[in-house]
């Protein structure tokens, strides 16, 4: 049996274009984020930290969106923190990509690293082993412990200015594949909480987007509107979320019950029933 494809890693390697675009899963369901596959997206975000979804969570959703064309390989976890024990648990599941949030300097970046691989070659990796499991098809793929740590797929998320200011040594880290900057908490630690378009934020984001580029890897952001996904194309991003599964959802669904109490109003204002 082969070793399950990692096209996201592959994307980051080649800085594809046209850029990967994806959106975060908030909904904390199998089903949402299944129907997401079919969508269109190149990558969705299984989110851990700011959504009730635990291990066994995540290998569900996963698992569902195994038959999708958005499917295992493009699917980025983005964990809770930057917990080893948490790491090994969702590589077990079958995760092949990871997102380590609110990485502060290299000696974390190089933590996250090493929670990712098995002590092969003298790496440093601290990944625990186990024979069977999700990941290596119950001991069906040969080799696994080599083919895991050459196709997983790290990326390191800046959240603060501290982070922003040494993004060349995060960067620089062995087996740091990419850098995600996270506009909400890096505004949030500006001083302007809520305000992403705050002319200094907007300044740091370029600056952050420069700075991954001077080291050599690719960054990814996630931003609400299809304007600032442009203007982060623009900049130079090299993969970009919009929104989430649930932003989408309640946009639509406010438009929608907008446009019906228009009409329920102008019922009852002209004695219709």
């Amino acid at each position: 049996m082969t070793f399950p494809h990692n096209a996201f890693k592959e994307w980051m390697q080649a800085r594809r274009k046209p850029v990967p675009l994806g959106t975060w899963m908030m909904t904390h369901s199998a089903q949402v984020s299944e129907a997401l596959g079919f969508v269109g997206f190149d990558f969705l975000v299984l989110d851990m930290e700011h959504v009730p979804v635990d291990s066994a969570d995540a290998v569900t959703i996963m698992r569902a969106l195994e038959g999708t064309p958005t499917k295992g390989g493009q699917v980025v976890v983005r964990l809770p923190w930057n917990d080893a024990v948490l790491v090994k648990r969702v590589l077990d599941g079958g995760a092949t990509t990871l997102m380590f949030p609110f990485i502060q300097n290299a000696e974390e970046a190089k933590s996250a690293v090493a929670s990712t691989r098995y002590p092969l070659n003298g790496n440093g990796g601290t990944r625990g082993c186990a024979a069977v499991h999700r990941a290596s098809r119950y001991g069906a793929i040969g080799n696994y412990l080599q083919l895991a740590n050459d196709s997983v797929c790290t990326i390191m998320q800046i959240e603060t200015p501290e982070a922003l200011a040494n993004i060349p040594e995060i960067a620089a880290v062995e087996g740091v594949d990419a850098i995600f900057i996270g506009p909400g908490d890096l505004s949030a630690n500006m001083g302007h909480l809520g305000n992403i378009a705050n002319d200094d934020v907007r300044h740091a984001l370029k600056a952050g987007v420069d700075a991954v580029h001077a080291a050599g890897k690719p960054c990814g952001i996630v931003l609400g509107n299809p304007e600032m996904v442009r203007w982060a194309i623009e900049l130079g991003y090299d993969f970009v979320a919009i929104g989430s599964d649930m932003s989408m959802m309640l946009a639509r669904a406010k438009e929608q019950i907008a446009a019906v109490r228009g009409v329920a109003a102008q019922q009852a204002a002209g004695g219709v029933y």
